[in-house]
């Protein structure tokens, strides 16, 4: 039983599918960042821009 549950144990140390999936999951987060600092940051622009718009219309 012992041996057994060394094997299992050592078997599980060497599987990299765990590391790999917190890479994937680690990568998807930063892109995701960026993603959403992107949006926020043009829709900023775009508010600010719309706003300098409706001033110079006298839409106020």
């Amino acid at each position: 039983m012992v041996s057994r549950l060394n094997s299992e144990l050592a078997r599980l140390a060497r599987d990299e599918r765990g590391a790999s999936l917190l890479e994937y999951t680690i990568l998807l987060a930063l892109i995701t960042a960026g993603a959403v600092a992107s949006v926020t940051s043009v829709g900023t622009w775009v508010g600010t821009k719309w706003t300098e718009l409706r001033t110079a219309l006298g839409i106020t």
